[in-house]
């Protein structure tokens, strides 16, 4: 059970300020949620208190760790389907919340880049995985988002 100030991750959102704990009547019964803001762009989320996959805590160091490793292993099969399918595909993965999923995709895209131009909704997509970690690390590990955006960054150069 998270408490009303700590950090959590909203999958697909990022990460977000418990601001308060509800209780509202759904139909004939009452339910608790947890009122989110999420940190990139201010929105409101609700969340039932007894969701297993509507939100989870901060990574620790060791997840921050495997990330690095994700995105420094470049000998992986670069993904050559359709723009379409690729998107879909990279979707349900950054659905998960998983940091390990999301640093696949973002490591995808970037080695896709340097084979052929990427669609408009990948470019998008690269941008916000990278955002994703950058905002999540940086309240695990104690640094700036640049900071940490330069350092992956600096994996694809």
């Amino acid at each position: 059970m998270f408490s009303i100030g700590t950090y959590a991750v909203c999958p697909g959102h990022g990460v977000g300020q418990i601001c308060d704990i509800e209780e509202r009547e759904m139909g004939s019964e009452k339910k608790t949620f947890y009122i989110i803001r999420i940190l990139a762009n201010g929105m409101t989320v609700m969340v039932p208190t007894d969701s297993e996959t509507g939100i989870r805590g901060l990574v620790g160091n060791e997840e921050v760790e495997l990330v690095y490793k994700i995105l420094i292993d470049h000998d992986v099969k670069v993904d050559n389907s359709t723009w379409n399918r690729r998107y879909r595909e990279y979707s349900a993965k950054i659905k998960t919340g998983s940091v390990l999923e999301i640093a696949e995709v973002l490591r995808q895209l970037f080695l896709l880049r340097d084979k052929k131009a990427l669609s408009f909704g990948e470019k998008k997509m690269l941008d916000q995985c990278r955002e994703l970690l950058a905002q999540e690390f940086s309240l695990t590990i104690n640094l700036d988002k640049n900071s940490i955006n330069e350092k992956i960054n600096s994996y694809f150069q």
